[in-house]
């Protein structure tokens, strides 16, 4: 008789589990705009997870105008818990893991940017990939979840997807509780020349002379590195269409000073020097400065961002002042080369300044997560102190920074930020 009852306990919860899995997923489809729900295997924490397809306006001032679909992910743990939308920067090409998510234990909703991935409408014109449009973007999907979910709701992204945090609260401030922006920078030119500042003060001066010498050394051999460059890119399948190969070696020469301090691939004790073999040049060129950058799989994949960075939130270019003379194929090398052909974007040099100031005046309950060596905090933004914003700063950190890169009283400052602005308590590991 006990066993009965416990078979018909167990047959008992997965009924009401199925049910509670079935009634969210149909409160969902049933939301204005949602085109599809489809059921995946949710993470570790979380009772059900969806992919799903919503419909938006291509022009958001022209709603009843062309249409896309926009893919986002949604993890469900309980309607009454915070909410964590992570507003990526690019696609989203699967139901990615979260940090913040995971720290407070709450709901996690994971949104591609429009013209990345999935979300790109059939007929793209340029002038509709803004800010203000993907701000938009956001804006509808937390509205229209905002029909289930009651409790507080936090934006969140890294990187660009930083960045468009940013955006999205300068222009919906009251859409979230809080906000917090991963290794963000704030870029207020096309090529940011704060950048070139940054990188001729970040560490220390022997490593940056290492780093000089090192690129020198690389030009010096060319002739030599060259055809071991081919040959190792010809072997991972990569393709350039930018230029021939000698001006690709070039550039990612070039690339490799921001590549460095962004990524710490490598520290600064095993830079080579000028005596060292071709093999243990190239191999370190490998380690720092990623040949895929350039070529045509990764230009296709990132040309939406690239007229984004040169119509509206910019980008850096190269200070080849102490290289040129070992340059004979790139002479005045510019980030521009990789904005999408048929496009012509034009800098709007004052929205970036009108973006910072209105965060610096009004941006509360925002928290920056910045490493002190990543060349994009070059570009970080700069509190006032006008708001109760935080920004925090990992010593001698990497664009891979975190939250649970902090350790002690700045870690215990971040929890107890998050705590008060959110409401929740977190637990302590």
């Amino acid at each position: 008789m006990k066993k009965q009852l416990t078979i018909l306990l167990v047959i008992f919860l997965l009924s009401s589990l199925l049910c509670a899995q079935s009634d969210i997923e149909e409160r969902i489809s049933q939301l204005p705009g949602i085109l599809s729900v489809e059921g995946i295997e949710p993470d570790s924490g979380y009772t059900e997870a969806y992919k799903i397809l919503i419909e938006q306006p291509v022009d958001h001032f022209n709603p009843d105008g062309e249409k896309f679909e926009q893919k986002f992910y949604l993890s469900h743990r309980n309607k009454a818990l915070p909410v964590v939308i992570v507003l990526d920067g690019y696609n989203m090409d699967y139901n990615r893991p979260n940090e913040l998510a995971e720290i407070l234990q709450s709901n996690k909703i994971n949104v591609e940017h429009r013209y990345f991935g999935e979300s790109y409408p059939e007929n793209p014109e340029w002038k509709y990939l803004t800010i203000e449009q993907s701000a938009n973007d956001h804006h509808q999907i937390i509205e229209t979840l905002k029909n289930i979910y009651t409790g507080k709701w936090i934006t969140t992204g890294i990187s660009k997807g930083g960045q468009t945090t940013m955006y999205h609260k300068y222009f919906f401030p009251d859409d979230a509780d809080a906000s917090v922006c991963y290794v963000a920078p704030l870029n207020l030119a096309e090529e940011d020349p704060r950048i070139y500042h940054f990188l001729d003060n970040v560490g220390t001066k022997e490593c940056r002379e290492k780093m000089v010498e090192f690129q020198r050394e690389v030009l010096i051999r060319k002739d030599e590195l060259l055809p071991m460059f081919i040959d190792d890119t010809k072997e991972s399948g990569y393709t350039y269409s930018l230029g021939s190969y000698e001006y690709i070696f070039e550039y990612v020469v070039l690339e490799y000073g921001f590549a460095f301090w962004q990524w710490q691939n490598a520290g600064c004790d095993v830079i080579p020097n000028s005596n060292a073999t071709n093999e243990e040049l190239f191999n370190h060129l490998k380690a720092g400065s990623l040949f895929s950058y350039f070529s045509d799989n990764d230009v296709e994949r990132y040309n939406s961002f690239f007229y984004q960075a040169y119509s509206e939130i910019g980008y850096y270019g190269y200070d080849i002042s102490e290289l040129k003379d070992y340059l004979t194929e790139v002479k005045e090398p510019t980030s521009k080369i990789f904005i999408p052909k048929g496009s012509t974007p034009t800098f709007n040099c004052g929205l970036m300044q009108k973006v910072n100031t209105w965060l610096q005046k009004n941006g509360n309950n925002m928290l920056f997560i910045y490493g002190e060596y990543d060349t994009w905090s070059a570009s970080a933004i700069e509190l006032t102190g006008e708001t109760n914003a935080v920004k925090m700063v990992k010593d001698k950190g990497s664009h891979r920074t975190r939250i649970n890169s902090f350790e002690g009283e700045k870690l215990e400052n971040i929890y107890t930020t998050l705590e008060n602005w959110i409401g929740v308590e977190i637990e302590r590991k």
